[in-house]
């Protein structure tokens, strides 16, 4: 598989060094410094690549998106923080062709966590459960709070028919936790996942763009999942 990789930031970093592990080959590798670059001068450098994957920041992720759909190169949207512009860029690929897989977290194990937490919201709404979430993650996360508690806050909210609250926590070197809890006057029930590295997120993110060869379309990442768990 022939990658590009948009940003050579710790989680780029780790996605280079799984990919040439796995024997793929990352042929291209974006930097701040070609962060001026216009969308058709980036799809010059993206064609001819399997697939890119972007872990940068929220507001470079339309120009990625557009690069991607003019250059026909399947993008894996690992950044966070830009789910506001979801329909903008979904328009994008509908204009242009291509195809982007995103998710907040590319964590197997975090998907797994959304189904257990599913399962759960629809169990304990049934009876006197209050539902919560808390997360906590290392100070120099920006986004508050996080894209995977935002994604169980709905999963908790759609089966619970109400809001859930979500407390967030930011500092020192906390590794990636989230916790849901059920709690109830004689008793509370929490369902925890933390990480312990990056390297989940950045194995899912390579599982994806294998997933997305020859595919069109906008997916989240919980539909490669599916086919993955179907094997």
């Amino acid at each position: 598989m022939k990658l590009a990789l948009l940003g050579h930031g710790a989680m780029g970093r780790l996605v280079e060094r799984l990919a040439r592990e796995a024997g793929d080959e990352v042929a291209t590798v974006l930097g701040s410094h070609e962060a001026s670059l216009h969308a058709e001068e980036l799809a010059e450098v993206l064609g001819g690549h399997d697939a890119a994957i972007d872990f940068t920041v929220a507001e470079a992720v339309p120009r990625h998106a557009e690069a991607c759909a003019l250059a026909r190169v399947p993008l894996v949207e690992g950044t966070t923080g830009w789910q506001a512009q979801l329909e903008e860029v979904r328009r994008v690929f509908e204009r242009g062709g291509g195809a982007l897989i995103y998710g907040a977290n590319f964590s197997v194990g975090v998907n797994l966590f959304y189904r257990v937490v599913a399962r759960a919201a629809e169990l304990f709404q049934k009876f006197d459960y209050a539902a919560f979430i808390e997360e906590a993650h290392h100070s120099r996360k920006r986004d508050a709070p996080s894209g995977t508690a935002l994604r169980l806050r709905d999963l908790v909210a759609e089966r619970y028919g109400s809001e859930i609250p979500v407390a967030s926590t930011r500092a020192g070197q906390i590794p990636g936790t989230h916790r849901v809890g059920f709690d109830a006057a004689a008793d509370t029930v929490t369902l925890t996942h933390t990480a312990r590295s990056r390297e989940g997120f950045a194995a899912g993110a390579l599982v994806a763009a294998r997933w997305i060869q020859g595919k069109t379309g906008v997916y989240e990442f919980s539909e490669t999942l599916e086919e993955i768990l179907k094997g």
